[in-house]
């Protein structure tokens, strides 16, 4: 069956008609996406690349467990490797000339830590789909692998760090909080708001991790944002929203001593998500990303766990 013969079908399973021709506004190494007009509004089809193919099993998961935080897909295809979404609108990052940064993390983080609530007992089918395993135990391999691909020689102080980092994977590894989905690229960009519920996209960068190392990317953003330090009392009191899906697992103190130390070691998976990337275009076209995960990895020496 060809894509738009699939299409065509999964729509008029959905009540919906395509209106005019299949275009593809997205053609990169590690997938491909597709857009149609319909008599619904656009859809969107997103294939992507062996590297990242889980996602479309992860979406089928997702739209069983979680069918309410999510673009809830109109079709899944796991064994031709496609996922029919429904058009989401703007996503918040096109929004924040009229939305505050710190507002729009004030709402959709609580939500998120929702969702890998949801998702945690599910941690091991994340695993069958080929979602990377970053959880603590895995860590410190990983760190090698990141070391590896950067050059040991171009990050001599990272190396001398190994053994704290080992040690705060141990420490890591006895939390209370149990592993989960992290999105590992969470930001505006990547989340719709739809009837006062946030909706999270993008799942290609997504890993099996402990769950608060879902906050780097965020943090590290809102520290820009605010040009201010982690102490700062914005930063805690968001921080602290996120948290509280999570009490019932352990004291606050506990609960903040995970996300730092889980911060600190998503520094490694960052650095090894963007290698996967830029390994899947090839080296002449890494362009302006070409240095990122040198960049990721040797922020395990800056001053805080969110500094990237």
């Amino acid at each position: 069956m060809t894509m738009q013969a699939w299409l065509d079908e999964r729509l008029a399973a959905a009540g919906r008609t395509r209106t005019g021709p299949i275009t593809c506004p997205h053609d990169r190494p590690w997938g491909r996406v597709y857009t149609a007009p319909t008599d619904q509004g656009p859809v969107w089809l997103k294939a992507p690349g062996p590297t990242t193919v889980f996602e479309i099993a992860l979406y089928d998961l997702l739209g069983r467990v979680t069918p309410d935080r999510i673009l809830r897909p109109i079709a899944v295809d796991v064994g031709r490797g496609w996922v029919l979404l429904p058009d989401g609108g703007q996503p918040l990052g096109a929004q924040l000339d009229d939305i505050d940064m710190v507002d729009v993390f004030e709402a959709v983080l609580p939500q998120y830590a929702q969702l890998q609530r949801d998702l945690a007992p599910h941690a091991d089918a994340l695993l069958s789909f080929g979602v990377a395993d970053m959880r603590p135990a895995a860590m410190p391999a990983r760190f090698d692998e990141a070391v590896a691909a950067v050059g040991a020689d171009r990050v001599p102080d990272v190396v001398a760090g190994r053994e704290a980092f080992v040690a705060r994977c141990a420490s890591l590894a006895g939390s209370s909080v149990p592993a989960s989905l992290d999105h590992n690229d969470l930001h505006p960009w990547n989340v719709f708001m739809i009837d006062g519920r946030a909706r999270f996209y993008d799942w290609g960068d997504a890993v099996v991790a402990h769950p608060f190392a879902s906050m780097l990317v965020p943090f590290a953003m809102i520290r820009s944002h605010l040009s201010a330090g982690p102490g700062h009392p914005t930063v805690h009191r968001l921080r602290d929203g996120y948290l509280e899906a999570w009490t019932d697992l352990a004291t606050h103190s506990e609960l903040v001593a995970d996300l730092e130390t889980a911060c600190w070691v998503a520094k490694v998976a960052r650095a090894l998500t963007w290698d996967r990337a830029l390994r899947a275009q090839g080296p002449d076209q890494a362009g302006e990303f070409a240095d990122a995960p040198y960049e990721h990895l040797v922020a395990l020496t800056a001053n805080s766990w969110s500094d990237l």
